[in-house]
């Protein structure tokens, strides 16, 4: 009796293993990322939920690094939480038993500092306040100067500086962020002040030991978007966008197009690849499970586009996908 040979990667792994239903719909968009990288479409990746802190830097940077990710739309929180990791991950404390915490636990757990995301605590004081002394010294210095940059931007000052470097505690190629810097990666973080370093920011502000015009703003970062949209959508076959969980972070760079077209009368080309990483359940009303096609009435995709929906935890999904398209 034949045996069933044992996948040697990952990605045989997946073909062998995912035919049906939401692991189908896995192989089939990531072939789809695949094709549309060989076509010489640049791709966008966009963001939300606590991606960083799940890790995701473990594959989301050789992605960065090996020329398969062109730009990042990501909420404050995955932003800063890559540096948080690479700075204090022997710190975090993990909660695996966190669905049976008491409101008196995770009171417990916030008078020990300790900020829970699901079952990961961010320790404050080596993580967030560590960082906040080394980006405010560069927040002050712009402010003084009467410069301006992009929230991102000074992240990237601070980790070229190098200034950190005795400080991390994983390997420095597991950091997204670290992969983004070397690469000048462009970066748009919408609604960046609901972050705990935008938090501080406007507390500096409020103190009056920044002026709050040295920090550009989401307007300043939509504009430079549809720069980028511009020069980057006439290659291949356009732009990709490649979306992990909802809200803001994927909102936001999706409407350049419709922006670019309705607003500016700039007859662009659609987005040319669309997938959704997401476990939020189509219903009414609801952006985050909406499906694709809603998304052509919008002027966002087009009829043709190849669209792909996959319903599942994305810290599970996404890695996987990034494996198969790195030919891991």
């Amino acid at each position: 009796m034949a045996h069933t040979q044992k996948p040697k990667s990952i990605s045989e792994f997946m073909l062998t293993h995912y035919r049906h239903f939401n692991a189908a719909a896995l192989v089939d968009a990531a072939k789809g990322y695949q094709a549309h990288l060989e076509g010489g479409g640049p791709m966008l990746v966009a963001m939300a939920g606590a991606m960083s802190t799940a890790e995701l830097g473990i594959s989301l940077a050789e992605m960065i690094r090996q020329g398969k990710v062109h730009a990042i739309s990501c909420t404050g929180a995955n932003l800063e939480e890559d540096i948080f990791n690479l700075v204090a991950h022997e710190h975090y404390v993990r909660i695996p038993n966190y669905r049976d915490l008491t409101p008196a636990d995770e009171r417990k757990l916030l008078d020990k500092h300790l900020n829970r995301v699901t079952d990961t605590c961010i320790p404050e004081e080596e993580a967030i306040r560590r960082i906040e002394k080394a980006v405010l010294s560069e927040w002050a210095a712009a402010s003084e100067k009467k410069e301006r940059y992009f929230p991102h931007e000074f992240l990237y000052r601070v980790l070229k500086s190098g200034q950190l470097e005795k400080s991390y505690q994983i390997p420095p190629e597991h950091s997204w962020m670290l992969a983004a810097a070397e690469k000048n990666l462009p970066i748009f973080v919408p609604g960046w002040e609901d972050s705990t370093l935008g938090n501080i920011f406007a507390a500096r502000a409020i103190e009056n030991k920044i002026n709050p015009l040295t920090m550009r703003s989401g307007i300043e970062y939509m504009m430079e978007l549809s720069k980028w949209y511009l020069s980057e959508s006439p290659k291949g076959t356009g732009i990709g966008f490649f979306q992990i969980g909802g809200g803001i972070a994927g909102d936001f760079p999706i409407c350049v197009v419709p922006m670019l077209n309705q607003d500016l009368l700039k007859d662009v080309r659609f987005w040319g690849y669309f997938c959704q990483i997401s476990d939020s359940t189509t219903s009414f009303g609801s952006y985050s499970g909406a499906v694709p096609n809603e998304k052509i009435t919008w002027g966002k995709l087009d009829a043709n586009t190849p669209k792909y929906i996959i319903e599942s935890d994305a810290s599970i999904v996404a890695p996987l996908l990034f494996s198969y398209v790195l030919g891991w």
